[in-house]
């Protein structure tokens, strides 16, 4: 029985591919991976801007709207208001409370009882 095809496909096959192990998709190959599709984004700063499509799979730069889905309602709460520091937005409940009032200092509640 000529058992030649199965010899000659492991013949032209280099060591080194040999060593890595099978040839398919799995731990042997991920050592051939080193090309990168994507870098980092300057509008949301992850690494999904796609260089040759020069778009982010992120949050959709360069287009002007962000990028976000309603069948991904979890990922729309990851970076929705509340997220981050709200610099100026979680000052705002108090300053309504106080009518907004600015360049004067609150009456200490010790003295308007005494009054």
């Amino acid at each position: 029985f000529p058992i030649f095809p199965m010899a000659l496909y492991v013949a032209h096959l280099s060591c080194s591919t040999l060593a890595m192990g099978k040839i398919g998709k799995g731990t042997g190959s991920f050592g051939k991976r080193h090309n990168k599709s994507h870098t980092l984004c300057r509008r949301c700063g992850r690494r999904s801007y796609h260089i040759q499509k020069a778009t982010c799979g992120a949050c959709g730069y360069p287009s002007a709207r962000k990028r976000n889905y309603n069948w991904s309602v979890k990922a729309i709460g990851r970076r929705t208001t509340g997220t981050g520091r709200m610099r100026y937005l979680k000052t705002l409940p108090r300053r309504f409370k106080n009518g907004f009032r600015e360049g004067s200092e609150a009456v200490s509640k010790k003295r308007a009882a005494a009054e």
